[in-house]
C-alpha cells in the first residue's frame, strides 16, 4: 500500500499548490521505532533546510506508533519551524487540535500493541505444539517444514555449529572450566553468532541454561517436549545445571514483575522510578529503585502497597472532565477513523478476492495441462503446492484484515469511553489498557512517604490542563493558528 499512500501525499501537495521538495519512504521498516534510516535522514534535512515549511504524511501512524517517538518527532518539527499535515486526518495547531492529535497517537500505539499481542498468540500456539517460537539458537537453524511453501512452518534443525554446542555441554559438565574459560575455548574453536563474532560470556551462560538443547521448548515459563532433534541428553543437561548452580552461589533469582503503574510512578525525593515486586508471591508493593540499588541517596526506603497507590491514581482520574464540545469533536474524528479503516478493508478485500479468483483459474489451467499430457506429475505437484500456499496466504490476509478492523473499533470505543467519563472507563479497563492510558496521560506521578505527592502530564494534556488542575479547558476558547508555508515534503 506504500505506492498508494505516496500518491495520495503527492495529490494533497498538488491540491494545495505547494512544491514537493523530496520524498522519504522507509520500506520494510516498522513505524514502531523512530530509529528508521529515512525518518532520521528526513529530520536531519528539516533541521538544516529552512526552505522547508511543511511535512505531509498519509496518516499519523505512518510517522510513529508510540507516544514517546511521536512526541520526539513533533518536538523536532517545532524546533525546525515545520508544520505537520496528514492526508487522512485534520490536524490543528491549537490546544484542542493537540488533544485530538494526542488521542490519535495513543490509538496508534495501542493498535500496534494489540497487533503484537496477536503475534504473541501465534507464538504461544506454536510453542504449545512443541515448535520453537523464535530465532534459532546456537547449533540450530530455522528451516521450513517439509522444505516447501512460503508459509510453511519454521522448525529447528542442527547446523554446522551443533558439534561445538555438544562439546561445550560435555566439557562444562566435568566442572573443570568456568563459563568465561569455556567461552574462550569456544571462540578459539570457531563458534560465532549471527554477526560473525565470537559470543560473550552471558550468551554462553544462556546457552548452557537453555533446555532447548535437551529437546524441551521453554516458553513463558512452561516446558513442553519439542518437535526438534535434541543435541544433548536430558541427563547431560541436568548435570550441566548442577554445575552452573554450584558455580553461581545459590542459582538465579528473577525480579521481573509487571504492573500497569510501573514506569509512571517516580520517587518525589530522588527522581528514581519505583520498582514493583511481589511479597510471598501475592502481595504487590512499590519501592524506590534508587534507594534499593544504592544509586541514589534517598530516605524513601519504605514499601508502599500497590493497592494504596492504585486507589490514589483512580482518584486523579476522578478530577478530570472532558468538555462536551471537545468530546463531540473527538467522536466525529474517531468515527471518521473507523470509516477510513473500513474503506481500506473493503479495498483490500476486493483486491484479495480478485487474487483468489485468479488462483482458481490457474488451478483449472494446471489440471487441464496435466490431463493433456502437457506437464508431468512432478510439475503438477510443485505448482499445486505453490497455488495452495498462495490461497492460504490470501485467506489468512482476509481473516487478519477483519480482525484488525474489529480491534480498531474496540480501541476507538475505549477512547470514546475515556472522553465521556475518565474515571469510570479507567476503573473498568483491563490492566494493559490502564497502562496505555497512564502512559498517554501522565508524564510522571510522584510518590513521597507512601502517598502521591503530585503529577505532571504528557502533551497535549499538559497544555490543556494548564493551571486548571483537574478539569480541562473548554476548547472553544482557543483559535486555530494558520500560516502559509511555501515548500513541503512528502513521506509515507
Amino acid at each position: 500500500m506504500i505506492p498508494a499512500q505516496a500518491e495520495a501525499c503527492r495529490r494533497y501537495i498538488a491540491d494545495e499548490g505547494w512544491k514537493l521538495a523530496d520524498e522519504y519512504v522507509d520500506r520494510g521498516e516498522s513505524a514502531r521505532t523512530a530509529d528508521r534510516p529515512q525518518l532520521q535522514a528526513m529530520l536531519a534535512r528539516l533541521a538544516d533546510d529552512p526552505s522547508i515549511g511543511c511535512l505531509v504524511v498519509h496518516k499519523l501512524d505512518r510517522l510513529a506508533r508510540n507516544l514517546e517517538d511521536h512526541a520526539a518527532v513533533r518536538a523536532a518539527l517545532r524546533k525546525a519551524g515545520v508544520q505537520l499535515h496528514s492526508v487522512t486526518e485534520t490536524l490543528e495547531d491549537s490546544a484542542s487540535g493537540k488533544l485530538v492529535e494526542g488521542i490519535l497517537a495513543s490509538i496508534a500505539e495501542f493498535y500496534s500493541a494489540k497487533l503484537s499481542q496477536e503475534i504473541r498468540k501465534g507464538l504461544d500456539q506454536k510453542a504449545a505444539q512443541g515448535g520453537w517460537p523464535g530465532r534459532a539458537p546456537f547449533g540450530y537453524r530455522n528451516v521450513r517444514r517439509d522444505g516447501g511453501g512460503r508459509r510453511g512452518e519454521s522448525v529447528l534443525a542442527p547446523d554446522q555449529q551443533a558439534p561445538l554446542v555438544v562439546w561445550a555441554f560435555e566439557r562444562y559438565a566435568t566442572g573443570e572450566l568456568s563459563v568465561a574459560a569455556l567461552t574462550e575455548h569456544l571462540a578459539e574453536r570457531g563458534l560465532r553468532n549471527r554477526l560473525g563474532n565470537p559470543p560473550g560470556t552471558s550468551a554462553i551462560h544462556g546457552m548452557l541454561r537453555s533446555p532447548v538443547y535437551a529437546g524441551v521448548v521453554r516458553w513463558r515459563g512452561v516446558d513442553r517436549d519439542g518437535t526438534h532433534e535434541p543435541l544433548v541428553s536430558r541427563e547431560l543437561f541436568e548435570k550441566v545445571q548442577t554445575v552452573l548452580d554450584a558455580h553461581s552461589a545459590g542459582g538465579e533469582r528473577s525480579w521481573k514483575h509487571d504492573h500497569y503503574l510501573k514506569g509512571t510512578l517516580v520517587c518525589a525525593e530522588c527522581g528514581s522510578k519505583l520498582c514493583y515486586a511481589l511479597a510471598k508471591g501475592r502481595f504487590g508493593y512499590f519501592r524506590c529503585i534508587g534507594r534499593n540499588t544504592g544509586r541514589a541517596h534517598c530516605s524513601q526506603g519504605g514499601y508502599v502497597p500497590a493497592a494504596k497507590l492504585e486507589r490514589e491514581v483512580e482518584a486523579l482520574y476522578e478530577g478530570v472532565q472532558v468538555p462536551v464540545a471537545l468530546r463531540r469533536r473527538l467522536e466525529r474524528v474517531l468515527r471518521v477513523e473507523v470509516a477510513e479503516r473500513e474503506r481500506h478493508r473493503a479495498e483490500a478485500t476486493e483486491f484479495l478476492g480478485r487474487r483468489l479468483r485468479r488462483l482458481a483459474k490457474e488451478r483449472e489451467k494446471l489440471l487441464r495441462a496435466y490431463y493433456a499430457d502437457a506437464i508431468d506429475v512432478a510439475t503438477l505437484k510443485r505448482e499445486q503446492a505453490r497455488i495452495k500456499a498462495d490461497v492460504a496466504e490470501a485467506e489468512s490476509q482476509l481473516a487478519s484484515d477483519t480482525e484488525k478492523l474489529a480491534q480498531a473499533k474496540e480501541i476507538i470505543d475505549l477512547a470514546l469511553d475515556l472522553a465521556k467519563d475518565c474515571a469510570a472507563s479507567y476503573l473498568k479497563a483491563r490492566p494493559d489498557v490502564r497502562k496505555m492510558w497512564n502512559r498517554a496521560f501522565f508524564h510522571t506521578i510522584r510518590v513521597r512517604d507512601g502517598t502521591i505527592a503530585g503529577s505532571t502530564h504528557e502533551e497535549p494534556f499538559a497544555s490543556i490542563l494548564g493551571s486548571h488542575k483537574g478539569s480541562m479547558v473548554d476548547p472553544r476558547g482557543f483559535e486555530p493558528l494558520t500560516s502559509w508555508l511555501p515548500a513541503m515534503r512528502s513521506t509515507s
